[in-house]
């Protein structure tokens, strides 16, 4: 079992205090948004011997990761773990599918694009399904709502007359086959100063409707914020086509390759195929690629709600996605003790208390490791069970048993 120290990743929407609380430090000069764990090259864990996890991989792929895992997804662990800190709204996206990610990022490498400038939106060849846990109260903007309901919506805000305004109501009442799409790719592609007049003109209007009670209320006020911090984008316009969603803390939503979300405020533990790449569309100072994020949406209007569970032992309870890539499951102890059979390359973070995780070796004693709250570990490849005590919350990243996989690059 290898100890992690794991890099923080510093953007403008991060907390100053919600990682720092987690690691148990005062908090930080400047915002702190992700905790990464794990082995991407953009950013891999380290262990306790100064390598990173990400060239212990790659000098024995079979060892660390099993046969079965290079097989399926060839020398790379395939998810990431992280944990977010979210104080201000993140920008307006989506992330490709696995054929649009590899077309994406060959197009990009061809082009002598480089991996670190501005205006690269493919960073790797991987798709990025992810699943959020929260641990606060947590909020978002998750893919469409039904095209009539945000036509109501833009009715009730009693907007002036425009040709943006009578276009964008026209497309979302209209009878071609999607009009989320002829509605988003209108606003999306407005000339900028129609689209500057629209984003001040609903904003200012959200702003007021937001405080009498209603069905849009929430959705009103993100508006209205999002426009005040991102004067003329006309993303803030766009997030009223958006689903709000509440995660209470422990829910958990699944995001799916082209679905349009964004994340308004709370902390979480996150999970992914393990990539980097974003397709945004705006509510940020980052690289915006309006024509490429349309081309990997998706937009149909499901109906949004937490990701179901189930009990995968009395004291541990998973979070059921289709991903290949990754599982997340929950352990809560309160002074007991859990045998749990390993299913591969694991991570284990501790968020709160402390665990002992013990595991058998062959000259018959255990090698044992404490996680205590803000921690983290990895387990490489291993028959055998592990055995955990103590009064802790863990959460454990594994392989996913689904058998779409995707083929081993």
């Amino acid at each position: 079992m290898l100890l992690l120290d794991n890099p923080i990743q510093r953007y403008a929407w991060g907390s100053r205090s919600a990682l720092a609380e987690l690691q148990g430090r005062p908090p930080a000069s400047r915002p702190e948004a992700e905790l990464w764990i794990g082995a991407h090259p953009q950013a891999p864990s380290r262990c306790s011997d100064g390598r990173s996890l990400l060239e212990l991989i790659r000098s024995d792929p079979g060892g660390m990761l099993g046969a079965a895992v290079v097989q399926r997804f060839g020398a790379q662990l395939p998810f990431l773990l992280k944990v977010l800190a979210v104080d201000a709204p993140l920008s307006l996206q989506a992330h490709p599918n696995l054929e649009q990610a590899r077309e994406g990022f060959a197009r990009e490498q061809a082009a002598g694009i480089a991996l670190d400038a501005r205006e690269r939106t493919y960073k790797d060849d991987n798709h990025k399904p992810e699943l959020l846990c929260a641990l606060t109260r947590f909020e978002a903007l998750s893919g469409f709502r039904e095209p009539l309901q945000s036509a109501a919506l833009f009715e009730q805000l009693g907007l002036s007359p425009s040709p943006a305004l009578t276009q964008l109501l026209a497309q979302l009442r209209g009878t071609e086959q999607e009009p989320l799409r002829a509605a988003f790719s209108g606003l999306m592609t407005l000339p900028a100063q129609q689209a500057a007049e629209l984003a001040a003109q609903v904003c200012e209007r959200a702003g007021h409707a937001a405080a009498a009670s209603g069905p849009f209320q929430a959705s009103l006020r993100w508006a209205a914020r999002l426009g005040e911090a991102y004067p003329g984008d006309i993303g803030a316009v766009a997030s009223l086509l958006l689903q709000h969603l509440v995660l209470e803390p422990l829910q958990a939503v699944y995001l799916e390759a082209g679905r349009l979300h964004a994340y308004l405020c709370g902390t979480g533990v996150e999970i992914m195929a393990s990539s980097d790449n974003v397709l945004r569309g705006g509510l940020t100072p980052k690289h915006v690629d309006v024509p490429e994020l349309l081309r990997v949406l998706r937009f149909d209007a499901p109906r949004v709600a937490p990701t179901p569970t189930q009990r995968r032992s009395a004291l541990e309870l998973s979070y059921d996605t289709p991903a290949a890539e990754f599982a997340l499951s929950r352990i809560d102890l309160d002074a007991q003790q859990l045998e749990a059979p390993l299913l591969g390359p694991e991570l284990w973070l501790c968020v709160a208390g402390k665990a002992e995780l013990q595991l058998p070796c062959a000259s018959g004693e255990a090698e044992v490791q404490a996680l205590r709250k803000g921690q983290a570990c990895f387990l490489p490849a291993h028959l055998g069970t592990l055995r955990i005590s103590g009064s802790a919350r863990l959460f454990r990243a594994t392989v996913g048993s689904s058998s779409a996989a995707p083929a081993a690059r």
